[in-house]
C-alpha cells in the first residue's frame, strides 16, 4: 500500500470522486478554493499495485502557529468495494507518510455511518458525528414527490398555485452576489458560522464553469459521464418585481450540496423555499446528479430548518464522527 502526496492527477481524482458521488469537501476544486482563501491544502492518493484505493484531501491549520492539524473532512474517498482491512492499511500508509513535521495530528471525519467505519478502529474516535439529510435523485419525479411528508407536499402545491415565479440566476458572480449578501446578513443576525465570504466565487473559479469546461468532471465524456454543467446552481423566486427567496447549490462530481438559502417574509408565507428546492431537485436530476445533500439537521438550535429538510423524506444519515491519528 502506497500513499503519494505530490504529482497527483486531477482527472483521476475526479473520476474516483464521481464514481463514489463523494462529498463537496473532497472535490479537488474545494481544496483549490480554500487554498485561494489562504488555507493550506494537502492531497494524497493511495494505491496498491497501481490500483486506486483512496483519495484524501486535507486542510491544514497550525495551532499556535506551530502544531499542524490536518483535517480530512468527509473523507477519504474510497474506491468501490474497499474492505475495512484495506481501509485500515490505507490509513496507516497516510499516517506514516504525511509530509508534516512532528508533533502533528491527522483528523478524519468519514462520510459514512459508524457501522461502516470499522476500518478506522485503530484510530481514536474523538467526537460523535452530526446528522445530514440526503435525497436520492435517481428516483423518478413522481416517486420523489409522493415520498414527501404531506404538509411539505401541500405547501409545495400551494406555492405552485401562488404568484411566485422561479428563475434561474446567471452563473456570473455579480449575478448571484445579492444572495451571498443576504446570507451574510442572516449569518450575522443569527450568529452561526459558515464557509468564508468569497468561497463560492473561489469554488466556481477552481471548478471551472460551463458544460464542457469544468475540469475533472463537468463535461460529458466519450464514456457517457453526465454533463453536470455549471458548478454553481442558483434559483430565485420572484413575487411581481420583488425577489422573495433564493437558493444556491454546489455541484461536485455526481452529487450536489445545498449551500445557502434566504427567504423574505412574503416568500416564507407562500412556501418559496419548498418551490425552489423542488425545482432544484428536478434540474439537478436532469443533469445526472445522483445525490443531493441538504446538510446538517439540528433539532435543538434550528428546529424550523430541520423540519424543512426532514419533510422532503430524504435519508437521514448520522455520520461516524471524528477520528484522530498522530
Amino acid at each position: 500500500m502506497r500513499a503519494t502526496w505530490s504529482g497527483l492527477e486531477r482527472d483521476a481524482w475526479m473520476r474516483l470522486h464521481r464514481t463514489a458521488a463523494a462529498a463537496l469537501q473532497q472535490d479537488w476544486a474545494y481544496g483549490d478554493a480554500m487554498g485561494a482563501l489562504g488555507t493550506e491544502c494537502l492531497r494524497a492518493w493511495v494505491d496498491e499495485g497501481g490500483e486506486p484505493v483512496a483519495a484524501a484531501q486535507f486542510l491544514v491549520r497550525r495551532i499556535g502557529g506551530l502544531l499542524p492539524v490536518a483535517l480530512c473532512s468527509h473523507g477519504p474517498v474510497w474506491a468501490p468495494g474497499t474492505i475495512p482491512e484495506r481501509q485500515a492499511a490505507a490509513l496507516q500508509a497516510l499516517r506514516a507518510s504525511a509530509p508534516l513535521r512532528w508533533p502533528r495530528a491527522l483528523l478524519y471525519t468519514p462520510d459514512a455511518p459508524l457501522a461502516d467505519c470499522t476500518g478506522f478502529a485503530r484510530l481514536r474516535r474523538v467526537m460523535t458525528g452530526h446528522s445530514t439529510v440526503r435525497i436520492d435523485l435517481a428516483l423518478e419525479p413522481d416517486a420523489l414527490r409522493a415520498a414527501m411528508h404531506g404538509k411539505w407536499r401541500n405547501r409545495l402545491a400551494a406555492a405552485e398555485r401562488s404568484a411566485l415565479k422561479v428563475e434561474r440566476v446567471g452563473a456570473k458572480p455579480a449575478q448571484y452576489r445579492w444572495l451571498l449578501d443576504h446570507e451574510l446578513a442572516q449569518r450575522r443576525r443569527r450568529g452561526y458560522i459558515a464557509l468564508p465570504d468569497g468561497f463560492v466565487e473561489a469554488w466556481q473559479a477552481a471548478a471551472g464553469g460551463g458544460a464542457g469546461g469544468r475540469a475533472g468532471g463537468g463535461a460529458r465524456s466519450a464514456k457517457g459521464a453526465a454533463d453536470l454543467g455549471e458548478p454553481v446552481l442558483t434559483l430565485r423566486a420572484d413575487l411581481g418585481r420583488d425577489v422573495a427567496a433564493g437558493m444556491m447549490f454546489l455541484v461536485h462530481g455526481e452529487a450536489a450540496t445545498y449551500q445557502i438559502g434566504w427567504v423574505g417574509e412574503a416568500g416564507r408565507e407562500l412556501g418559496a423555499h419548498n418551490l425552489l428546492l423542488w425545482h432544484a431537485m428536478l434540474e439537478l436530476r436532469g443533469r445526472g446528479v445522483r445525490t443531493l445533500d441538504l446538510g446538517g439537521v439540528d433539532t435543538a438550535r434550528g428546529a424550523g430548518l430541520a423540519r424543512f429538510k426532514l419533510g422532503t423524506d430524504g435519508e437521514v444519515v448520522t455520520l461516524a464522527g471524528s477520528y484522530l491519528a498522530r
